[in-house]
């Protein structure tokens, strides 16, 4: 057979071994021959590009098979990742590769590479923020950038904020030493950030205002069971892409003591009442505290399971916390109605609960009045107060009444 096989798109997904590691793979080869055939799909090489120019520079003839399974993607996947040490880099250029997947493929012999962002993270054991940036990288950077980055001598972070630059100065700044194109990713990073804080604090001022105008200022009557998703004010730096973790890139938040001060306005709650509060790991004590300061000892709290890891100082957070508090003579649950504290979902959109948890509560409570405060959407056999839920004056009348 011809040494002169082409690649298979799919094997093009990974970078080719640098020549003196072809050199060594060649005197291995030489010495204990060719161990793992070459795999071929449709006449091209599907795994194996490395091997197959260590066998033309060793003069070796190379041993062949056909790949006869039906998922090509993740064979050469599988392959590669247990064959290569691989970096984060490399690995989110690979996975943007397969979500922006614009090659004709028989899809029957080769499985479908339009995988979304979130599969491709998963499948390549990367974070989705590292595929956007890669995804980034392939549709605004220059050549040299992108295989800086395949051959692991740029990162995708760093490759993301000079890909800002246009074509020739991308080219510039990849010419310099390592450390002088850190910096100036840094500086081009730190300047974007500086303009996304400005253009989201406008956002959130006019997001506030409208909130303000809309919302009730009270609530026409008390209810003897609620849940509320406080917009607690929280925030973490990345020192490696310098962008601000937020729930502020997302709606207002408040302080506790203006969601105290808040919900004692309000006063929505009945004396005998039970209310589930949602917070993260950062937040755990500020809802604690809300619970108390408006008169409920916590009782309990359920956790829900988002499947995804996200930041976290200590700890790289995949849960929340939604904890369980009662004022007055609430009676619990009926054994064998409690649900299972722990609850495996994976997360949406940001700040998005499951509905699971609002279920368990209707089950435990049937029949009575239920709040959901902060809401940012109506649901169905709830009364809801929150600046985005209250789209209309005859939706805020209607909780008022």
């Amino acid at each position: 057979m011809s040494l002169d096989l082409a690649a298979h798109p799919l094997a093009e997904l990974f970078p080719m071994l640098s020549e003196q590691e072809i050199r060594e793979l060649a005197d291995d080869i030489v010495t204990y021959g060719q161990r793992v055939p070459i795999m071929l799909l449709d006449g091209q090489v599907l795994d194996g590009r490395n091997r197959l120019a260590a066998c033309r520079f060793a003069e070796v003839e190379p041993v062949f098979a056909q790949f006869e399974g039906d998922d090509a993607l993740g064979f050469v996947l599988s392959h590669n990742l247990h064959r290569r040490h691989l970096s984060e880099s490399q690995r989110a250029m690979v996975a943007a590769s397969i979500v922006d997947w614009d090659r004709g493929i028989n899809q029957a012999t080769a499985g479908s590479a339009n995988l979304p962002t979130r599969e491709a993270a998963r499948r390549l054991s990367i974070s989705e923020r590292a595929v956007i940036a890669a995804k980034r990288i392939r549709e605004h950077g220059a050549d040299e950038l992108v295989a800086a980055i395949r051959d692991g001598r740029v990162s995708v972070h760093a490759g993301e904020a000079i890909s800002d630059l246009a074509l020739e100065a991308q080219r510039e700044v990849l010419e310099r030493e390592e450390r002088d194109i850190v910096r100036k990713a840094k500086e081009i990073r730190e300047r974007k950030q500086r303009l996304r804080h400005t253009v989201r604090l406008a956002h959130m001022e006019m997001v506030r205002n409208g909130g303000q105008a809309t919302a009730p200022k009270a609530l026409g009557k008390k209810y003897p069971v609620g849940m509320m998703d406080p917009p607690w004010q929280f925030a973490v730096r990345s020192e490696v892409t310098g962008r601000e973790k937020s729930a502020e890139n997302h709606y207002p938040t408040m302080t506790t003591d203006e969601i105290i001060a808040l919900l004692r306005e309000l006063d929505p709650f009945t004396d005998n009442a039970v209310v589930a509060c949602w917070a993260t790991n950062p937040m755990l004590l500020h809802g604690l505290r809300v619970l108390a300061e408006l008169g409920f000892t916590y009782v309990h709290h359920w956790v829900w399971d988002k499947e995804v890891a996200g930041t976290g100082y200590w700890g790289r957070d995949r849960h929340e916390i939604l904890l369980i508090g009662r004022r007055g003579d609430v009676a619990a649950p009926l054994p064998g109605t409690q649900p299972e504290t722990v609850h495996r979902e994976r997360k949406g959109r940001h700040s998005a609960k499951p509905d699971f948890y609002a279920e368990q509560i209707e089950r435990l409570f049937p029949g009575v009045a239920r709040l959901e405060l902060f809401s940012r959407r109506a649901r169905p056999g709830w009364d809801h107060w929150g600046f985005e839920a209250v789209d209309t004056p005859s939706q805020a009348e209607e909780i008022m009444a």
